[in-house]
C-alpha cells in the first residue's frame, strides 16, 4: 500500500539556492512545453505529446540562453513534463480544466524519483546536493518501507516541506467490529450520524476571517513591487496556511476516530463542484470541506480494511421517512425538524437522513441493490424495447 509522509525542513543557504533554481527551471520547462503544445494545436492542429516535449527539452538545454537548465537535476524537469501530460489526459477525459501556466508567487515543487535521491542512515540526499536535508522527523518511517519518490515543495507562506512516498508493508487491517454508520454531511452540523449523534462544524474560516481581512487590507495599501508588499503578502499567506492547518488537523482526527469505531461507513456521493456554484452557500460549503472529509475516509478505509460505501447523490435521504419510507414532495433547508404526514413520526432532518443513508448503503453492500429502483426499471424497459430491433 502506498503511503506518503510529509515533513517540514529548514534548508541551508546553499540548499535553498539549489532548490529554488530547480523549481524555477521546472516551472520554466512546464510553461514552455504548455505554450508549445497550445500553439501547435491552435495554429497547425497538431497534437504534441510527452515524447515531443522531451525532445524539445533536449534542444532547449543546448541553447545558450537556457544553458542554466544543465545546472540542476534533469529528473524534476522530466517529471514536470509527465505532470503536464497527466494534466492534458485529465482535460481530454473531462476530469479537469485546461492546464494553466505556473506562477512564481505560488511557490513551487520539484519531484525526485529513485535515480535522483539517496536514502542513507535515515537521511535524504538529493541530486547535486552533498548535505542531507535537515528534516524535522515528526514521525519515523518504518524500516521495511521502500522509498518511491520525494517531492520538495515551497508554499506561498515561505515554508519548505518534503513529501516522501513509500511502499508501506506495515499497514495492517484493524480488528473487525460489528458497528455500521451512515454519515450525513451538513453546514450547521458537519456530520449527523445514523446513531443519533451530531458533530458541530468548527467553521475555521469564520474564526480567522477578521484577521484575514486585516491582512488583505494591509496588502492592498502597499505599493506594487516594494519589499513591504512582499512582506504583507507573506503575512497574508501565513493566515491562509493557518486556516488550512487547523482544518486538516480537525478532519484527520475526526476521520481516524470514525474509522477505528466502525466497520462499514456509508456516505452520499455529493456533486460538490455543482453545489458551490450557489453563491449563498459556496463559502460555507468550502469551509466545511466535505470533499476532503470523504477523501480521507476513502483512503483510510483502504488502509485499515474497512468497507466504504457511496450511495447515489439523487437518493432522497432527507425527504424520506425512516419509519414508513414515505417521501415528502418538498422540504426546504430552513426546516430542520418535520413530521411525516403518513405515519406521524417526528424526525430530525439530519439524523433521519443519516439513518436512510445507512439503510441504502447496507442494501447496496449486501445485495448490490440500487437506491433508485424507478431509474433501474426505466433502463430495463428501454433495453427491452430496443431488443427486437437488433
Amino acid at each position: 500500500m502506498e503511503k506518503a509522509y510529509r515533513y517540514r525542513f529548514y534548508p541551508t543557504v546553499e540548499q535553498e539556492n539549489l532548490l529554488r533554481r530547480t523549481m524555477g527551471c521546472t516551472r520554466l520547462v512546464y510553461n514552455k512545453a504548455l505554450a508549445a503544445r497550445t500553439e501547435a494545436w491552435y495554429e497547425r492542429q497538431e497534437r504534441v505529446g510527452y515524447r515531443e516535449t522531451s525532445s524539445m527539452l533536449t534542444s532547449w538545454k543546448k541553447e545558450e540562453e537556457l544553458d542554466f537548465l544543465n545546472e540542476v537535476s534533469c529528473v524534476p524537469l522530466q517529471q514536470g513534463l509527465r505532470h503536464l501530460q497527466r494534466a492534458f489526459t485529465n482535460f481530454f477525459g473531462g476530469r479537469a480544466k485546461y492546464p494553466n501556466f505556473k506562477k512564481k508567487h505560488n511557490g513551487g515543487s520539484a519531484e525526485f524519483t529513485k535515480s535522483a535521491f539517496r536514502w542513507k542512515n535515515g537521511q535524504v540526499f538529493l541530486a547535486k546536493c552533498n548535505d542531507p536535508l535537515p528534516i524535522r522527523w515528526s514521525k519515523q518511517i518504518p524500516a521495511s518501507c521502500v522509498l518511491s519518490t520525494i517531492t520538495v515543495k515551497l508554499t506561498t507562506a515561505g515554508r519548505w516541506y518534503v513529501s516522501i512516498l513509500v511502499d508501506d508493508y506495515t499497514l495492517k487491517p484493524l480488528p473487525k467490529t460489528n458497528k455500521t454508520i451512515g454519515l450525513d454531511v451538513g453546514i450547521s452540523s458537519l456530520i449527523a450520524t445514523s446513531d443519533g449523534n451530531k458533530i458541530a462544524n468548527p467553521k475555521h474560516f469564520k474564526q480567522l476571517r477578521k484577521k484575514l481581512k486585516r491582512k488583505q487590507k494591509a496588502l492592498a495599501k502597499k505599493q506594487k513591487g516594494s519589499r513591504n508588499r512582499e512582506k504583507a503578502r507573506v503575512q497574508l499567506a501565513r493566515v491562509h496556511a493557518q486556516i488550512v492547518d487547523v482544518r486538516k488537523d480537525f478532519l484527520h482526527k475526526l476521520t481516524t476516530q470514525i474509522i477505528r469505531e466502525n466497520q462499514t461507513i456509508v456516505v452520499e456521493d455529493l456533486a460538490i463542484k455543482n453545489m458551490v456554484k450557489n453563491h449563498k452557500l459556496a463559502l460555507a460549503i468550502s469551509d466545511a470541506s466535505w470533499g476532503e472529509l470523504i477523501r480521507q475516509l476513502s483512503y483510510k478505509c483502504q488502509w485499515y480494511g474497512r468497507e466504504f460505501v457511496k450511495i447515489d447523490r439523487w437518493f432522497p435521504s432527507s425527504k424520506r421517512c425512516g419509519n414508513c419510507c414515505h417521501i415528502v414532495e418538498k422540504l426546504p433547508l430552513n426546516i430542520r425538524e418535520w413530521e411525516c404526514p403518513k405515519c406521524g413520526a417526528n424526525h430530525d432532518r439530519d439524523i433521519n437522513a443519516g439513518k436512510n443513508i445507512l439503510a441504502a448503503g447496507l442494501a447496496v453492500s449486501v445485495c448490490g441493490a440500487t437506491v433508485r429502483p424507478e431509474q433501474s426499471k426505466s433502463v430495463r424497459a428501454g433495453a427491452m424495447k430496443q431488443k427486437p430491433n437488433r
